[in-house]
């Protein structure tokens, strides 16, 4: 125990390193705990065939159209503010957030989550790992 002054001082620089590595696995375990869980597109079609989830598609009106899930409700992410009382409905039911690439899900979701909605889910990799996975999208607006 007397050596562990002596030992940070001769390899500061792995303690460095060790305390960094420590820290981002802190930061990512608290933040996935407050955020949502990350679901591949086949386990989004389980919950909305059998949980009857809803999916809240954050992407623009315009990409909305060009192509989204079936029964998809579509909130831009930058108007959720506004639209906060739309999503009440939806704080006990479960929940798939989805938008373009899946990293802006994330954010949506640790947000409603402060909110109190809980059983909240992102789509990895947006709407592209649904189309990569053959899964079909209906055009025009919901």
């Amino acid at each position: 125990m007397e050596r562990i002054p002596e030992f940070i001082a001769n390899h500061l620089f792995l303690v460095s390193l060790l305390v960094a590595i420590s820290s981002l696995l802190f930061w990512n375990l608290f933040f996935s705990a407050m955020g949502s869980s990350q679901i591949v597109p086949v386990e989004v079609t389980r919950l909305i065939n059998h949980e009857d989830a809803a999916v809240l598609d954050i992407r623009t009106a315009n990409d909305f159209e060009n192509g989204h899930i079936i029964n998809a409700v579509n909130i831009d992410a930058a108007k959720l503010g506004e639209r906060e009382k739309e999503l009440e409905k939806y704080k006990d039911k479960t929940v798939v957030i989805c938008c373009g690439q899946g990293q802006e899900s994330v954010r949506v979701a640790r947000s409603l989550k402060m909110k109190g909605f809980e059983k909240l889910y992102s789509l990895k990799g947006g709407i592209s790992a649904w189309q990569n996975a053959s899964l079909p999208l209906t055009k025009g607006k919901a």
